[in-house]
């Protein structure tokens, strides 16, 4: 007996879906062509990430279109009593969508009721189902399960590679390069940013302060540097290299981006000193440097044990560069190749000589500087 299209998808063809998003909205389209009211669908997975606890993606059947929603685990989905909001968000969104008719379909274990955080298929409805249709939507969830168990397992990998390698890192060892190898080069804004007198710091404080208070700098800079494109290539003891890659975009757009960036972190740097020195605890000083240039960025270290790194001129002269705030009593120095691209005004303070740099570098700095 042939089986219907969806479900002959699902055994044969599903397990080759490249991502979630693909998966539902194939699944959506074979299941309201064999005639279900179908008006749109939600797949939920939850992934091992640092502050989302799951990703939803959401199909409307009128467009074909996919979104994606995250929820986060500050939001309290996560541990006790967090299984009650499995599929929240789809859900949420069906019932709009529709006539307020949600069907949800647990897949794998979570259909056995062996456990409530597995995939959740759920669909909105433009009238009730009847019973054939009910079952073709119970046999598609069931016949689901081997190839979400695919796609499940490969945005896990993805969350973790990418929390603690970037998301650069993340898909240079999702493509299979796993060897030492010069790898690409990345013409961009480079960031290199780096707290002052943070050893001295850190002697002072406990243990769990320190951890806090570089936790607390890294969202700050982070964060600003991710709002405005950017991405961050590595933390380094308490420093952090970030870039903000030029692609096919005008370098001027790309330069702008970072000093706006630039701006942000300055000003939540501002808040969270406000904050420590309510709690009577130091300030946080940082230096930071801006420079357009190439850097090469790859895989290096022994036959079985790798990591990822940035190299060539560019990166030793943003780090050079920025190790140059402390004598020029600024926060933030920019060299003359973002100088020349960028529309943002900014001060020049002469040519300088930087350690191990051959040739002098045009400095600026920012106005406010």
């Amino acid at each position: 007996m042939d089986l219907p299209a969806p479900i002959a998808w699902l055994v044969d063809e599903a397990c080759a879906s490249a991502a979630p998003e693909l998966f539902l909205a194939e699944l959506g389209g074979l299941l309201l062509a064999d005639g279900l009211p179908l008006a749109g669908g939600a797949l939920t997975l939850a992934v091992p990430h640092p502050i989302i606890a799951r990703r939803t993606w959401l199909w409307r059947a009128e467009t074909g279109a996919v979104i994606e929603a995250l929820s986060f685990a500050s939001m309290g989905l996560t541990g006790p009593g967090g299984d009650a909001e499995q599929g929240k968000v789809g859900r949420d969104w069906l019932a709009e969508l529709g006539t307020g008719l949600v069907q949800e379909e647990a897949v794998g274990p979570a259909a056995n009721g062996r456990s409530s955080d597995g995939p959740l298929l759920a669909w909105a409805l433009s009238r009730p189902l009847n019973d054939g249709e009910s079952t073709l939507l119970r046999q598609a969830a069931r016949f689901a399960a081997a190839p979400l168990a695919g796609l499940t397992w490969r945005a896990t990998l993805a969350a973790l590679l990418e929390a603690y390698v970037g998301r650069r890192g993340a898909a240079q060892v999702l493509a299979g390069r796993s060897r030492r190898e010069i790898g690409e080069t990345i013409r961009a804004v480079l960031l290199f940013a780096d707290l002052r007198g943070f050893t001295e710091l850190s002697e002072s404080m406990a243990p769990q302060a320190v951890v806090a208070a570089l936790d607390a700098w890294f969202d700050r800079i982070a964060g600003a540097v991710h709002a405005f494109g950017g991405e961050v290539l590595k933390f380094i003891g308490d420093g952090v290299l970030a870039i903000f890659p030029i692609g096919e975009r005008p370098p001027s757009v790309v330069c702008d981006a970072a000093l706006r960036a630039v701006g942000a972190a300055r000003a939540g740097m501002a808040h969270l000193d406000e904050a420590r020195r309510r709690q009577g605890l130091p300030s946080l000083h940082f230096g930071l440097a801006l420079h357009l240039g190439e850097m090469l960025w790859g895989n290096v270290g022994t036959a079985d044990r790798l990591d990822f790194t940035a190299i060539g001129p560019a990166v030793n002269l943003v780090s050079r560069l920025e190790g140059l705030c402390r004598p020029l009593g600024r926060t933030v120095l920019v060299t003359g190749t973002v100088a020349a691209e960028t529309t943002t005004a900014l001060v020049p303070l002469g040519e300088h000589l930087l350690r191990g740099i051959a040739a002098p570098c045009a400095v600026f700095t920012l106005p406010e500087e």
